[in-house]
């Protein structure tokens, strides 16, 4: 029974054996070393694609329009493995680490500025010329010379400036024009901070042609809280400068800006019109009489501003600012004399009574309103109306003289 036994466990396992060789997947056979003939087995299965971290990592050098070295020739890769066991595919091999220069850097001979790069990217030229750093910056595009932003090029602390403004013209005249030559000192405590002292000589001030002209057809002119004139100025502040910046100009060169703000306060002398220029006849003779004008003292000056300095290297400067010089306008004395002054004048003029007797104020100066001019034959007698009328009805406006201010300044 042994033998009828096995022949039917044979013929039982063999339907099952062919049914497990059909499933299982075919081999290809091994090529034989040493076989440099072509492949004639069927493919291995395509390896999956590279890891994303090695896709991130790597990436090819940009191409240098220039003539390198060639690289020595590298061996071709070997087929890739068969699968193992578990069916996980065989890694393609690394690429060999570059130990040596590349093509795209630069040459032995760049500048001693050359920029450094350590992102392990090839320059975008190997120029020297190019590579030379301007200002801290690489010139890889001749028409850009900026690609970084820089610290401040020349530093303010501790410095003196000394600023001269020759013309200082008003923006805001509608009844007054001045023309005038500032002269500031800044001391620089802080980058952007300062001590300033300055002073301001008004060397054309007058009533504007608008107002000359309600005087000379209507006979009326703008109240002394509107008309009031500055004849000099001097103040003391601070002085900051909360933004600064730099441009470039001529493709190499740079130039320092920053924006500044001041603030200050101090005293300013005033004048005011009494009379126009005139002509005046005198015996059928005509003589032109120039304007007169009267001292009304000194007044509270204060002083707002603001504006660009552009620096040209370490020591000068171009400024370039509007401020508004404020100054009360109130008028209670005319060449010294208050209104009760002019009232006794008046009445010593009416009388035609000598001036010396009267009881007037210390500081009322009689000589600008007695006797005649011998060049004009004007008759300063006949100012005094004038000037009453000008303290006759006081003001407490205050004026604001707007000027624009433009001037160099040299830092030591």
């Amino acid at each position: 029974m042994r033998p009828f036994r096995s022949i039917a466990l044979l013929v039982a396992a063999v339907p099952a054996l062919a049914l497990a060789q059909g499933a299982a997947p075919a081999q290809p056979p091994s090529a034989p070393a040493g076989s440099s003939g072509p492949d004639t087995t069927a493919p291995a299965s395509p390896s999956p694609a590279e890891p994303p971290e090695r896709s991130r990592t790597q990436r090819d050098a940009p191409a240098v329009p220039q003539t390198a070295p060639e690289s020595p020739a590298v061996a071709p890769a070997r087929p890739p493995e068969d699968d193992d066991a578990e069916g996980t595919p065989a890694q393609a091999p690394e690429a060999p680490a570059s130990t040596g220069p590349t093509s795209g850097t630069a040459p032995a001979s760049a500048p001693g500025d050359a920029p450094v790069l350590d992102s392990g990217e090839a320059p975008r030229t190997t120029d020297a010329q190019q590579q030379r750093l301007v200002n801290g910056a690489p010139l890889y595009n001749p028409n850009v010379n900026v690609h970084i932003v820089q610290k401040k090029r020349f530093a303010d602390e501790g410095k003196h400036e000394l600023v001269l403004y020759p013309g200082v013209v008003q923006v805001n005249g509608k009844f007054t024009n001045h023309v005038g030559t500032a002269l500031h000192y800044v001391y620089h405590l802080q980058e952007n901070f300062a001590l300033q002292v300055g002073g301001q000589y008004n060397w054309y001030s007058d009533e504007s042609d608008f107002n000359l002209e309600l005087i000379d057809k209507v006979r009326e002119q703008a109240q002394a809280a509107s008309s009031l004139l500055l004849q000099w100025g001097a103040h003391a502040g601070v002085e900051v400068t909360p933004l600064y910046g730099k441009f470039a100009f001529f493709n190499n060169s740079l130039a320092q800006f920053s924006l500044v703000l001041s603030g200050g306060a101090g005293v300013g002398k005033t004048r005011h019109l009494i009379r126009p220029e005139v002509a005046n006849e005198v015996e059928g003779q005509t003589y032109q009489v120039p304007a007169r004008f009267g001292d009304t003292g000194n007044k509270f000056l204060g002083e707002v501003g603001g504006g660009f300095r552009v620096q040209f290297g370490e020591s000068y400067a171009i400024r370039l600012e509007v401020r508004d010089l404020i100054y009360t306008a109130r008028v209670d004395k005319v060449d010294g004399c208050n209104l009760a002054d002019f009232e006794s004048l008046e009445a010593a003029r009416a009388a035609n009574q000598p001036f010396e007797g009267l009881n007037l104020s210390g500081s009322c100066k009689v000589a600008k309103f007695d006797g005649v001019d011998p060049e004009t034959k004007k008759n300063y007698r006949e100012d005094i109306i004038l000037g009453r009328d000008l303290v006759a009805e006081p003001s407490s406006d205050v004026l604001n003289n707007v000027s624009f201010y433009a001037g160099f300044s040299v830092l030591f």
